[in-house]
C-alpha cells in the first residue's frame, strides 16, 4: 500500500468473510459495544489511516480505535524500532516486586524502553504540574480507580467526590459511580457513596452572564455564581470543602458528546480548586498524549491537575501525580500486571518519542484546523456545529437519526467514524495524518452528509 496515493475502496460491507468472523467472535463473546462489522485483516496492507478488511475493502479509519491507536496502522518508525525487541516470555511482569531491563544498559540508553522508560517519559511530560510519580495499570478505568483511591487516602477521611454531568470515566464500579452520561452504564449497579455532580459547560464561548448549561446561575441583575461555588460555600452550601476528597473532570468531555468547555468554566473550576485546596483529577484518557495539539488537554486551560489519568494512546493505564499524594505504605496500591506489559510499555514510550521527533503536536493543531475549515462546506441545514481542539474533532447534527444516517453513509464510502453524546459524530484521525488525507476524509464526510440530508 502506498499511503501517498491510497484511497478507500468498498465493494460491499460487511462482506461474506467479515460476517463469518463476526459470527465466530460473537459465539463466545459477552455482548459489548460493536459499532461496525469491521474485521481488520492484520496480514493485509495497512498504514496510517488506511486499513484493509478480510473481504479486501480498503477503509479510512478516522476513529484511531477511539484514540487508542494514535499513530494509526503500522507506523514505519514504530515498527522499525519494535523489530529490535527480541521477544521473550513472560512479556507481562506480575506485581510491582520485579523489574525488567534490556540487558546491562542503563535505562536511558536502551533502544527499546520498558516500563521504567515509559514512566520516566510521563514524569517529563507532566513536570510543569510538579508530577514525579507514576502508577501503571492495565486500562483507563484502572487509572481512574487508582486516582480516586490515592485521593481518598491522602484526604485523611474525606467522603465526597465531585463529578460533572455528562461525565464518563470507565466501567469498573468505582469509575461507574462517577459517570453521568448514559444511564445504562450505571443502572442497578452499586455505587460509591458521597458523589456529588454539577453541570458541565456545553458552550465553549459562554461567559458567566450568558451561561445556559446551569453551571453559572443568578437572577436578573445579580452577579452570576457557579453551582460549584454555592455548594462549597461555608455558609450557604451543603458540601464542606474539607470533606471533598477529589474533583474529577474531563478537560473535554468524550462520551458525553465532545463538549469543549468555555474559559469561564475552567477558570472557575481552577479558582475553586485553589481556594479550597481540592485535589483535582484530570481524566486525560481520550484527550491526552498530543490528541489536542498539546500533550494534555489541561494544558489549554487554567486547570492545574494534581493527578492525571492516562491510557488509550499510552497503550497502558497510568496514574501520574506528585509523590506526596501517593500512599507511603507498601501494598496500599498494587496490581498483578503493575510492573508493566513489556510490549505495551515499549509502544507507549516509543509513541511519545515519535510524537516529539516528528512534530506531531503541531501537525495535530494544523490538520485539525484544516478539517474544521473543510467541513464548512457541509450542508448547514443539518449540521448544528463543527468543533475541535487539535485532532479531537466533532460534528453535531440536528437529530440523532441524522447523525446515525451520516455515520452509515460515511461507512458506505469507506470512512470509519464514531458517535458520542446524542447527536454528535466524533472524528479522530491518527496524529500523523497528512493534509491530503484530511482533505480526502473531509470530502467523504461532506458527501455522506449530503446523502443523509
Amino acid at each position: 500500500m502506498n499511503r501517498d496515493t491510497a484511497e478507500p475502496q468498498v465493494d460491499g460491507f460487511p462482506g461474506t468473510r467479515a460476517k463469518e468472523w463476526v459470527d465466530y467472535h460473537q459465539s463466545t463473546a459477552a455482548l459489548s459495544t460493536y459499532v461496525y462489522d469491521f474485521v481488520w485483516d492484520r496480514t493485509a496492507p495497512a498504514e496510517g489511516p488506511f486499513c484493509t478488511d478480510v473481504d479486501g475493502n480498503v477503509l479510512m479509519d478516522f476513529t484511531s480505535h477511539v484514540a487508542a491507536a494514535p499513530l494509526g496502522y503500522n507506523n514505519p518508525t514504530l515498527m522499525e524500532r519494535l523489530r529490535e525487541f527480541d521477544l521473550v516470555d513472560p512479556l507481562k511482569v506480575a506485581g510491582q516486586d520485579f523489574y525488567v531491563a534490556g540487558g546491562h544498559h542503563l535505562p536511558e540508553s536502551q533502544d527499546v524502553p520498558g516500563p521504567a522508560g515509559l514512566m520516566d517519559r510521563l514524569t517529563r511530560l507532566t513536570e510543569h504540574y510538579g508530577m514525579d510519580t507514576v502508577f501503571l495499570s492495565n486500562s483507563g478505568a484502572e487509572a481512574v480507580e487508582n486516582a480516586i483511591k490515592v485521593s481518598y487516602d491522602v484526604s485523611g477521611g474525606a467522603k465526597h467526590g465531585v463529578t460533572f454531568e455528562g461525565a464518563f470515566h470507565g466501567r469498573t464500579l468505582g469509575a461507574l459511580s462517577l459517570n453521568r452520561s448514559k444511564e445504562k452504564y450505571r443502572r442497578h449497579f452499586p455505587e460509591v457513596a458521597g458523589i456529588v455532580d454539577v453541570p458541565y459547560c456545553d458552550d465553549r464561548t459562554c461567559t458567566p452572564e450568558t451561561c445556559s448549561c446551569g453551571f453559572f446561575f443568578g437572577a436578573a441583575g445579580d452577579e452570576p455564581e457557579s453551582r460549584l461555588r454555592r455548594k462549597l460555600d461555608p455558609d450557604r452550601g451543603h458540601l464542606p470543602p474539607e470533606e471533598v476528597a477529589y474533583l474529577i473532570v474531563e478537560p473535554v468531555q468524550g462520551e458525553g458528546g465532545y463538549r469543549f468547555p468555555s474559559e469561564a468554566f475552567t477558570d472557575e473550576v481552577a479558582a475553586l480548586a485553589d481556594e479550597h485546596d481540592l485535589t483535582v483529577i484530570a481524566d486525560e484518557i481520550q484527550t491526552g498524549l498530543g490528541r489536542t495539539g498539546e500533550w494534555w488537554a489541561s494544558d489549554h486551560s487554567a486547570l492545574e491537575p494534581d493527578l492525571i489519568c492516562s491510557a488509550k494512546a499510552l497503550r497502558v493505564g497510568a496514574t501520574v501525580g506528585r509523590e506526596e499524594l501517593f500512599p507511603d505504605e507498601e501494598g496500599r496500591l498494587s496490581s498483578t500486571w503493575g510492573a508493566g506489559d513489556l510490549i505495551a510499555a515499549a509502544q507507549g514510550a516509543l509513541t511519545i518519542d515519535i510524537i516529539e521527533e516528528e512534530g506531531l503536536l503541531a501537525n495535530a493543531t494544523a490538520r485539525g484546523r484544516q478539517f474544521v475549515e473543510r467541513l464548512e462546506d457541509a450542508d448547514r441545514a443539518v449540521v448544528e456545529d463543527v468543533r475541535g481542539l487539535g485532532l479531537l474533532l466533532a460534528v453535531e447534527f440536528d437529530t440523532k437519526d441524522r447523525r446515525d444516517a451520516v455515520q452509515e453513509a460515511a461507512l458506505a464510502r469507506g470512512l470509519l467514524t464514531l458517535g458520542c453524546g446524542h447527536e454528535t459524530l466524533r472524528v479522530l484521525p491518527p496524529l500523523d495524518v497528512t493534509a491530503r488525507e484530511v482533505d480526502l476524509g473531509a470530502d467523504l464526510l461532506v458527501r455522506a452528509i449530503d446523502d443523509a440530508a
